[in-house]
């Protein structure tokens, strides 16, 4: 019988945005402390000898996929849309050297979605991303969904 189990590993960073075009104070750059759940599933590798024998994936590699693709690009950065003009001199300003430009709105439920596809890139061939949870807030966060986002 197939038996699947999901882990799940947190991680904290913290980052600041700025939503253009947003008619609120979020227009403005301001920062978060951000708590990322990340859920995989799959089926543990009893292999007699293997060196990860019964686990779905070592949570160690599950950690070095989220830090090389999230935390370390992100984390005390400024996510901002490609279009958002700085200041010329934001050039020149060490405070602005961890800006990160996308192509999209830098909301908790883009930030999700993008997770999501760098996550799943870099998983196993065995492992699956099950679900995340980004929590922009202590009482706010976005959630992605494998089975929300299966095209049938």
């Amino acid at each position: 019988m197939k038996q699947i189990v999901r882990l799940t590993k947190i991680f904290r960073f913290e980052m600041a945005h700025a939503l253009s075009g947003y008619n609120g104070l979020c227009k403005h750059i301001h920062g978060h402390s951000y708590q990322l759940e990340v859920t995989v599933s799959g089926q543990p590798d009893n292999t007699p000898g293997h060196s990860e024998e019964g686990m779905v994936v070592d949570f160690a590699a599950l950690k070095a996929i989220v830090q090389q693709e999230i935390i370390t690009p992100l984390d005390h950065a400024l996510l901002l849309k490609e279009n958002v003009a700085l200041p010329a001199t934001a050039n020149d300003n060490e405070l602005f050297a961890r800006t990160v430009r996308v192509p999209w709105q830098p909301t908790c439920e883009n930030m999700v979605i993008d997770f999501a596809r760098r996550i799943m890139s870099r998983l196993p061939e065995n492992v699956a991303l099950s679900s995340l949870k980004l929590y922009e807030t202590a009482t706010s966060y976005a959630e992605w969904y494998t089975s929300d986002n299966i095209s049938c």
